[in-house]
């Protein structure tokens, strides 16, 4: 053995051939943290002092080759000052630029996820192989970031600069056709064969029919552009680049601009000028929140997964009810391999669901992401049935029927009597107390909140509601259900409206307060959309479903009477009482008709405002900052007393909550980090300038000490 680190191992064969492997201990992935980084250093100088050698692979011991760098130790590099962040980011240059200067031909031999600084150790590599089971790329912009460890210097002169923006812009993970189609790597192996074939390229390198000095002088070179070819490359990318990305995330039209830059230079200058631009975004919001979103995804699945690593997994589910939501679940369950019994009263209702079922299946395999026969396979996994008969087998019930707590109690009730002790009862209730469904229950503790969201093949989230005599292993089972259908599970307390909800209909009433003062609601939508929202709170409402929020809209108001209580009829209500249910009907605040694809396009209605005139108190006139405040304040506010109530247990669960459940910006982080980031002085200074509008904008005692104080939710 040449070289035994903690991070990496190098030995040498009788060929004169070393290997060196990247097996960091302690971990079950490789990761670039400082001390696989120092020893990296010490290897590269190592191997250049060698005599004698005729190359060298890079390997790996674990199952992938390196996830990127340690984002933990990564958000210390962002506090440094500029110069010490440009040392630390030359340091990482150097090394990588010493791997391409070895005196002899290395190769990456890349036997799974090669992420980030990993795929950056690769492309330092003359040649790449890849297992056809592995996966490669940049996704360093979905971080808020850019490659900081030549990334943006390299890859644009081995794939084309068209191909490089493509790959680091849009921060995908490629497979591995996909990467040798576009020339990122130089063969696609089994996994097994990954080393024996890096060292047949050596070989043929030694046989004079590779030449990797050839290839290297190409790479270092300046790419050969002529003004018109580089302008209608980068003109072309900007623009499809900039629309997807919008003005909130900063950082892939910050790449495009380093690698148009970058391409014209020598590797050294290259370098420097990814370095320069790397800094700037490294010390802006968007990339502080986006990397505390992906700490605190990483905080609720390990969260999750220690719930869940004692709980017996579920064999067989069953949902009641098979409406579009039944057959979603149904859906979701059977495509991860869960069979589900999908159980209703109405044979059309089974229909309907097995139909939606059906179109999801067919749609995976439209987009070439199941084949014909495993799709068949996992619908076959759903199991229609009008009768109980089979609830003796199942492990796990999950009741998806109306919104109305009589017929909730009626149905789980009706359910208990035909499964096991053992069985856990969830309820996908939105509002609803779960403790109060649990009243008529002969086993209370087997039975807690499973709610999914709308739709549930698409949205990430699953609240698992803890109710008041809710057991240990209920919540388990649940949670491990969740992980096992694909879905992040975060556990919360029994409160109406959860978390989610509970956090979202403040949001609301914000919206109906200025629909009474004659607020425009295009110009709401237009303007909540702009600061970042998928789509704006009138939108919304027709989305979830006018006649569901109603509903819910009384649950919220009988739970917190003093802030979401509301005196006469608003727009929801109005919109209630004609029955425009929104998207559901075709109809609620926009008209809504099917496009091309079927899907419903949102067109504006021309009766709305006479429609909902009869709603108006008075007519203000207000600003967009009037329009955003009056919104995100209630929302803010309730976030912090569901933490304040033990409702969600972290600032991260509950950033993550809104962030997969309804879509909030992740440009600010969260609601609780974005409290961070503006301070919550300044924003108790500005929740005081609405405080004529009610306890809706009155922040709690807690966020007034923690503004004297100086404190944060997420600490340093």
């Amino acid at each position: 053995m040449m070289f035994q680190g903690k991070a990496i191992k190098v030995s040498m064969d009788d060929t004169n051939i070393a290997t060196v492997t990247l097996d960091l201990e302690g971990e079950s992935v490789n990761k670039f943290n400082g001390l696989a980084l120092k020893e990296l250093s010490e290897v590269v100088a190592m191997l250049k002092t060698t005599d004698d050698l005729q190359g060298v692979v890079f390997a790996s011991a674990k199952n992938v080759f390196v996830v990127g760098a340690d984002i933990t130790e990564f958000m210390s590099w962002f506090k440094l000052e500029d110069e010490d962040l440009t040392d630390k980011l030359r340091e990482a240059h150097h090394i990588f630029k010493e791997i391409s200067n070895l005196c002899c031909p290395t190769v990456a031999a890349i036997n799974g996820i090669a992420l980030g600084g990993g795929f950056e150790l690769c492309l330092a590599c003359d040649y790449r192989v890849m297992a056809d089971s592995a996966k490669i790329g940049l996704p360093e912009t979905q971080l808020g970031i850019y490659p900081g460890w030549g990334g943006t210097v390299r890859l644009p002169r081995l794939i084309g600069a068209d191909n490089a923006c493509e790959w680091i812009c849009g921060g995908a993970q490629k497979r591995s056709e996909e990467a040798l189609k576009d020339g990122a790597v130089d063969a696609v192996v089994p996994v097994e064969k990954v080393q024996e074939s890096a060292r047949h390229l050596i070989q043929q390198v030694q046989d004079g029919k590779l030449s990797y000095r050839s290839r290297r002088d190409v790479l270092r070179a300046p790419m050969q552009f002529s003004p018109i070819e580089k302008m209608m490359v980068f003109e072309s990318v900007r623009g499809v680049v900039g629309a997807k990305a919008g003005k909130h995330y900063p950082a892939p039209m910050a790449a495009i601009k380093t690698m148009e830059k970058g391409i014209s230079q020598d590797m050294d200058k290259a370098a420097e000028t990814e370095i320069k631009g790397f800094v700037k975004l490294a010390k802006g919001t968007v990339a502080k929140s986006l990397v505390t979103l992906f700490l605190s995804d990483q905080v609720i699945k390990k969260t999750a997964g220690k719930y869940a690593k004692d709980a017996t997994p579920v064999k067989q589910a069953a949902v009641l009810g098979a409406g579009i939501m039944g057959g979603g679940v149904a859906y979701q369950s059977a495509s991860k391999g869960t069979p589900i019994i999908m159980k209703d009263i109405r044979p059309e209702a089974l229909e309907l669901g097995l139909s939606e079922a059906n179109k999801l299946f067919n749609g995976q395999i439209e987009r070439g992401r199941l084949t014909a026969d495993k799709a068949l396979k996992a619908m076959n996994g759903i199991t229609p049935a009008l009768s109980y008969g089979e609830f003796g087998h199942v492990d796990l019930v999950v009741e998806a029927v109306v919104e109305n707590v009589k017929v909730k109690k009626a149905v789980l009730a009706e359910t208990e009597q035909y499964i096991t002790d053992t069985t856990i009862l969830a309820s996908n209730t939105s509002t609803i107390s779960i403790t109060e469904l649990a009243k008529d229950l002969k086993r209370p503790e087997n039975f807690c909140g499973m709610h999914f969201f709308n739709p549930v093949h698409r949205m990430p989230l699953v609240e698992v509601i803890r109710g008041a005599k809710t057991s240990d292993a209920a919540v388990a089972k649940t949670v491990s259900y969740a992980q096992a259908m694909g879905k992040t599970p975060i556990v919360v307390n029994d409160c109406p409206g959860f978390l989610v909800n509970r956090v979202l209909f403040p949001y609301f009433a914000g919206f109906s307060l200025m629909m009474k003062e004659g607020a425009d609601f295009q110009q709401v939508d237009k303007t909540m959309e702009k600061f970042g929202w998928p789509m704006g709170p009138a939108y919304l409402l027709d989305v979830v479903g006018i006649d569901t929020a109603y509903h819910a809209d009384r649950v919220m108001a009988e739970g917190y009477p003093d802030r979401m209580k509301h005196e006469g009829v608003n727009a929801v209500d109005r919109l209630y009482e004609l029955e425009r249910f929104g998207q559901k009907n075709s109809k609620g605040f926009y008209m809504y008709e099917p496009d091309r694809k079927g899907k419903p396009k949102k067109l504006f209605d021309p009766e709305i405002n006479d429609i909902l005139a009869s709603t108006v108190d008075t007519k203000t006139e207000l600003s967009d900052d009037d329009i955003i405040a009056r919104m995100m304040i209630p929302l803010c506010i309730e976030t912090a007393r569901c933490l304040e109530e033990n409702i969600v247990s972290s600032a991260a669960e509950a950033d993550m909550g809104l962030i997969y459940g309804i879509g909030f910006p992740p440009y600010l982080g969260g609601a609780l980090h974005y409290l961070d980031q503006m301070g919550l002085q300044a924003f108790c200074q500005l929740a005081d300038n609405y405080s004529h509008l009610g306890k809706l904008y009155e922040p709690t005692a807690r966020m007034r000490e923690m503004a004297t104080n100086n404190e944060t939710y997420y600490g340093e």
